[in-house]
């Protein structure tokens, strides 16, 4: 129960600190969509969807007028493609994505995830299939998201798809060069992908989930900023405690949204995702929480350590609010949606080398960066990689999501709009890594994958 205190403190933080619930979404199971028929297979696809999803943008909306609770996006996520299609006889992927995109029109919903791949330890030739369809499939579609998982802490990396990816990703920009290269914004490059994550673009219905759940992704990070200006220059202790608390009632919020989705769907809960997810708004920025812990600007020296603390607090305070708590849970940190993320790439003083040491303690990885249009594939690869390490050495999810911008340069600015936002393009290191990437094959699994 809620008691009128945290009431009154909820529709405050509604109201003055950008809190919102970021996303409901409805992960269904396309398992039982498989057909040797590819017609037959995306037919089936779109009518389950249809029929499993029909309501829950309008039941979104309800619970937004009832609460009071902004719900910003009502999202969709599949069973990963490649294992649905595979069973299909046909050459080309791209119909699946369309009959995605179809039923995410038809739904109402913002965003539809899973047109996705998990080839950690190897391809089946499905998953070359889907790869390959990948750059069309997001170019002729505005809804459909993809992802592919390139390695894991207990099968080691990929090198052949990590390869693969950084070609698929030029590719995809190329072919939405009118766009800005807008189709890699909607493609994520994984290590250790979980399968309850309600954020996209990197959200797909694992494998090990029922025939459809509720997920819920909150947010929240103006609401912690607000929190920290209340314990200026007081000890790292008090603002973890500070933090801790914040993160509990946001996640409270979220539990809230989430049984009451899945009581009036009839759809069972999945989990309460509570990582704070930045926008280009003003006063919603996980940036500016880093500098009000006392940074000058976002990059500078201080910068993980006070990642890595906002993060674990995140974690502490909203675990203890929720018996549910999934998918990635922690801090975001992507460039063109975090409005002093953006200020602080602008000024200088945040690079793509200090973005890759933040990824050590926070929530995913490289999200939402612009790069020069004429940075290699191999280049790319190479940033995948590394990240790619950096999660399966520490047993945690990171991601890539670059967009490589067709004809522009460092200094110019990507515009995508929405929660979208602006990306400035970020320098890459000069020198090449081609004969690194090319060499393919496996980087074996590290020790921690002997934990029992």
């Amino acid at each position: 129960m809620l008691n009128s205190t945290e009431i009154m403190d909820t529709i405050h933080m509604i109201d003055q600190q950008h809190l919102d619930i970021r996303t409901i979404t409805m992960g269904i199971s396309l398992l039982d969509c498989c057909d040797p028929d590819a017609g037959a297979a995306c037919r089936k696809i779109y009518d389950k969807i249809c029929r499993r999803a029909e309501k829950l943008v309008s039941t979104g909306e309800a619970i937004e007028r009832e609460f009071g609770i902004p719900i910003v996006n009502k999202r969709i996520s599949v069973t990963p493609v490649s294992l649905v299609a595979g069973a299909s006889v046909t050459g080309d992927y791209v119909p699946f994505a369309a009959a995605l995109d179809r039923a995410a029109h038809t739904t109402g919903v913002n965003f539809i995830g899973g047109f996705s791949a998990l080839v950690q330890k190897g391809f089946t030739a499905g998953d070359r299939k889907l790869i390959d369809a990948i750059p069309e499939a997001l170019a002729s579609t505005e809804l459909v998201c993809s992802s592919v998982n390139v390695g894991s802490t207990k099968a080691g990396i990929n090198m052949d798809a990590v390869a693969l990816m950084g070609r698929t990703i030029k590719a995809a920009a190329e072919r939405t060069a009118d766009r800005g290269g807008f189709g890699c914004a909607k493609l994520v490059v994984f290590c250790n992908a979980v399968e309850d994550n309600p954020f996209m673009a990197g959200a797909f219905h694992g494998v090990g989930e029922g025939d459809c759940v509720i997920n819920v992704g909150v947010s929240g990070p103006g609401v912690v900023y607000h929190a920290l200006q209340d314990v200026k220059g007081a000890p790292f202790d008090v603002v973890a405690e500070t933090i801790k608390k914040t993160a509990f009632r946001i996640t409270r919020m979220g539990q809230l949204v989430a049984q009451e989705a899945s009581r009036r769907l009839d759809v069972p809960f999945g989990i309460v995702d509570l990582s704070l997810a930045p926008t280009p708004a003003v006063g919603d920025s996980v940036a500016r929480i880093l500098e009000e812990m006392g940074l000058e600007v976002c990059g500078t020296h201080g910068t993980t350590a006070a990642l890595a603390l906002l993060n674990d607090a995140v974690k502490k305070g909203g675990v203890m609010a929720s018996s549910h708590v999934g998918g990635l849970s922690g801090a975001f940190i992507p460039v063109s949606e975090d409005e002093g993320m953006i200020a602080a790439a602008a000024s200088g003083a945040l690079h793509l080398d200090k973005l890759e040491a933040m990824t050590c303690v926070c929530s995913v990885g490289l999200d939402m960066i612009a790069v020069p249009g004429d940075t290699t594939a191999e280049t790319l690869s190479a940033i995948i990689a590394d990240e790619a390490a950096i999660g399966m050495v520490n047993s945690k999810t990171t991601a890539v999501r670059l967009i490589p911008a067709p004809g522009k340069t460092v200094g110019d600015t990507v515009e995508f709009g929405g929660l979208l936002g602006s990306a400035p393009v970020m320098p890459v290191h000069p020198f090449g890594s081609a004969p690194f990437v090319s060499r393919g094959g496996r980087i074996p699994a590290p020790m921690q994958s002997l934990k029992n």
